[in-house]
């Protein structure tokens, strides 16, 4: 069986006297693209920003690559490979893309390879090749969104997170989006995605949680969760 690079134990966060996460368990395993689903408020981002560092956590403990990381920062995180692409994208509006992408290999000095990867980005994203020169905060929603992931994986991360990817796109953006998912992960990167478009997101995942009010209440292969009558009522829409 795979290595597990990402481990959650009984994880809880809170919100002032709000528990947005009530003690949580979910596991990434390496070559896996696992996605968490639930409606808006369930606890989803909470859950990734509780991973990543930018929020305390209550109780529980986090675990990537065997060794607790609760409370440590973003940059530790990066660098041992933990990257993440938060809701809302947060790309540098008054940088270039290329120097958004840059941005990205922070902790690289290999500046011929960090070349080499940003030509990578602009193949997974021909339009960012286009606009390489243009102001990040002139783009629209969907080529935020491919900066925000091109950045993200400038630090050749091991895991990545993304954060409700499609929210607020259009159709063919969301197309895109998805494709490039896949690509990434096809690619030998383990993907943990947060995503409200419950369809999609099992489509092309290995393993699915469903999170409610703060609780993992199902998990299981995604292909099964696809067609399981309660997932279908609940987020398909049937």
């Amino acid at each position: 069986m795979a290595q597990t690079l990402l481990k959650v134990q009984g994880l809880k966060v809170a919100y002032g006297g709000i528990q947005a996460v009530k003690g949580i368990d979910l596991q990434v395993r390496e070559g896996e693209l696992i996605t968490l689903i639930g409606s808006n408020g369930a606890g989803k981002t909470s859950t990734m920003k509780a991973i990543t560092g930018s929020i305390a956590v209550l109780e529980g403990q986090i675990e990537y690559l065997g060794q607790t990381i609760r409370g440590q920062g973003a940059w530790d995180l990066v660098k041992d490979g933990l990257a993440m692409v938060p809701e809302g994208r947060g790309v540098f509006t008054r940088m270039t893309i290329t120097e958004n992408l840059q941005m990205g290999a922070y902790i690289r000095s290999d500046r011929a390879e960090i070349a080499a990867d940003i030509d990578k980005v602009f193949a997974l994203f021909p339009r960012l090749k286009e606009r390489r020169d243009q102001l990040a905060g002139t783009m629209s929603g969907g080529e935020q969104q491919m900066l925000a992931m091109g950045r993200a994986l400038m630090s050749r991360p091991k895991v990545l997170l993304l954060d409700e990817p499609s929210m607020g796109l259009s159709p063919i953006m969301v197309d895109k989006i998805f494709e490039v998912v896949r690509d990434v992960h096809s690619q030998g990167v383990t993907v943990l995605l947060v995503e409200q478009n419950a369809s999609r997101a099992l489509k092309i995942a290995d393993r699915a949680y469903v999170m409610e009010s703060g609780l993992l209440t199902m998990e299981g292969p995604a292909r099964d969760l696809l067609v399981d009558p309660r997932v279908r009522a609940a987020y398909l829409g049937e």
